[in-house]
């Protein structure tokens, strides 16, 4: 089965790059594009057998499922150029959180899933985020769902949760890459390591904790147990953290839902403008 890709930005390329590196799919299986063309070009030079294709209604001639990596309000008028070159027999997997299944439904005639991945899935860990169509035949959601099992661990989800799920998988590496990267700078700050020795600590650090937690040996609450002698130096530290730490992922959270629930109006203005 050929599988397309338009968009070969971040998250395209990841999802190129790890399906080919897990042996999910084979280089002369993919059919990418991209608004610029040199992009996709650049991944052909890594992968000399992948296809470039000149334009999106191309990719519908070549390919069955078709992945859907564009920014969320360029999606609308990607979907309407493609839809007269779509059939029965296409699959459109969307990666996008704020245009929801139904709304890929009402623009195209075919087959429909979103797939929120990871930064996470370019090392073949972490998760994915499956939401099906109710008019999704089983033979794609099995295929889809194979494909991403080979890069992360597929987790099915409801419509409601999809912000928040997003934000807990997506968006919390970059989250967690900031704070570690602070607690790199205030050691340099305020010691004498350098800041080489104190990213080489930290970084090892979290790779431990990774394996800790993926071998089931602790779980985050006897992670501080272990480690959190009480009245000891780790303790005091947690002091601080629980003074100071106080609402900050509650306002995170309430802000990446306020920027989501615009984009979603945005995408639902576009896919008006585009019927009308």
């Amino acid at each position: 089965m050929n599988i397309g890709f338009i968009g070969t930005g971040n998250m395209g390329t990841i999802l190129i790059e790890s399906f080919i590196n897990s042996n999910a799919v084979k280089q002369e299986q993919l059919f990418i594009t991209n608004r610029t063309l040199e992009k996709a070009y650049s991944i052909q030079q890594r992968y000399p057998n992948v296809h470039v294709i000149q334009t999106n209604e191309e990719i519908a001639k070549h390919a069955t499922i078709i992945f859907i990596c564009t920014k969320p309000l360029h999606m609308p008028a990607v979907l309407k150029q493609l839809r007269p070159h779509l059939t029965d027999d296409h699959c459109i997997v969307s990666i996008t959180s704020p245009v929801s299944v139904q709304q890929l439904e009402s623009l195209v005639p075919c087959h429909v899933i979103r797939v929120i991945p990871s930064i996470t899935n370019r090392a073949l860990a972490g998760s994915s985020l499956i939401t099906v169509s109710e008019r999704c035949a089983d033979a794609y959601r099995t295929t889809v769902e194979q494909l991403f099992r080979s890069i992360s661990r597929p987790i099915y989800i409801d419509e409601p949760i999809t912000r928040i799920a997003s934000d807990l998988t997506s968006c919390g590496p970059a989250f967690f890459s900031y704070l570690i990267q602070k607690f790199i700078d205030a050691a340099v700050q305020q010691t004498s390591i350098t800041k080489e020795q104190a990213t080489m600590l930290a970084t090892e650090m979290m790779i431990g904790l990774g394996a800790l937690l993926e071998q089931q040996l602790y779980t985050l609450p006897t992670l501080q147990e272990k480690v959190c002698v009480k009245g000891g130096i780790t303790g005091a530290g947690i002091d601080v953290l629980e003074k100071e730490v106080g609402d900050l992922f509650v306002h995170i959270f309430q802000k990446t839902h306020e920027k989501f629930d615009e984009e979603k109006e945005k995408v639902r203005q576009q896919i008006d403008y585009i019927r009308d």
